[in-house]
């Protein structure tokens, strides 16, 4: 493993919005001039924040009752729009060569309530995956999104990356269970940044974290500083990170990973030669 540049944008994604057509049509717009100033400055993905092109949309706005909180109604969202802009955008994806990680409401056909989502669309212009939020909020899991139930991890010239979701930043879990299966950097659509920090200390993962509207993203690495990170007047734009395992900061030791996982599968203490074995390579698959 060399090194990757991803971006990971902010400035897009807006809250307390309906999803209609014309506002669709405008994120996707942004979206897509994001990941052409990604791809033209050497980055390989991009990662936008939670409802980057369908928008979060504010739960009292979508209540059946205008009068109190209660069940959502998604059919005012512009569906058909949504669907066109997602797939102008993985056309898109394509033609500059980027991998984009993009937030959106996703609906499946027949289901009652859609999935909080991060579609995972390759620099080839395929939609490879999505991520559904699966620890939803109180008023997410209350009135308005039904809970995924796997984890997204996906490779890019040798790392792998893994999705997660604004509240989940709070979750140790996803963290733990992303660091088991050899995952080198999350991307979080939303959430806390200091939390983003602490995850990437306390794992050995970078944590990428895309702000939405005018909060400024940034990428936490593994040695406790902050790769990139840029305040934000609301402009769309892009902070860039190279990822590189070999440009730790002095004192910092990737070890902990393997023996970590280590003692997580045996109930022995390690003998000198295995703990030699298991620091070599310095990530374990």
């Amino acid at each position: 493993m060399t090194s990757i540049r991803i971006a990971v944008a902010q400035g897009v994604g807006t809250r307390a919005q309906i999803p209609d057509g014309v506002s669709i049509r405008e994120h996707g717009r942004r979206i897509r001039e994001l990941m052409t100033v990604a791809a033209d400055g050497g980055a390989r993905l991009i990662s936008f924040t939670e409802g980057a092109l369908s928008a979060y949309p504010d739960k009292r706005w979508l209540s059946r009752d205008p009068d109190r909180l209660a069940e959502s109604d998604w059919s005012r969202v512009d569906w058909a729009v949504l669907s066109e802009e997602l797939a102008a955008t993985v056309e898109h994806a394509g033609d500059v060569g980027v991998w984009a990680v993009v937030g959106s409401a996703h609906r499946d056909v027949g289901s009652a309530r859609p999935f909080n989502s991060l579609y995972v669309i390759s620099g080839t212009g395929q939609l490879v995956s999505r991520y559904d939020k699966r620890y939803l909020s109180p008023s997410e899991s209350t009135y308005m999104y039904a809970a995924g139930d796997h984890p997204t991890v996906f490779e890019v010239d040798g790392f792998r990356f893994a999705c997660a979701l604004c509240c989940e930043a709070c979750m140790p879990e996803v963290f733990i269970e992303y660091e088991t299966l050899a995952t080198d950097c999350v991307l979080i659509g939303g959430g806390d940044p200091r939390l983003a920090k602490a995850n990437a200390l306390l794992t050995g993962m970078w944590i990428a974290f895309a702000a939405p509207g005018s909060d400024g993203s940034g990428v936490a690495s593994p040695d406790d500083r902050w790769l990139a990170t840029r305040t934000s007047d609301g402009t769309p734009s892009v902070v860039f990170a190279d990822l590189d395992p070999h440009a730790m900061r002095a004192g910092y030791d990737r070890g902990y990973r393997p023996w970590r996982a280590y003692f997580r599968q045996n109930s022995h203490c390690p003998t000198p030669a295995e703990v030699t074995a298991m620091l070599e390579p310095p990530r374990q698959t």
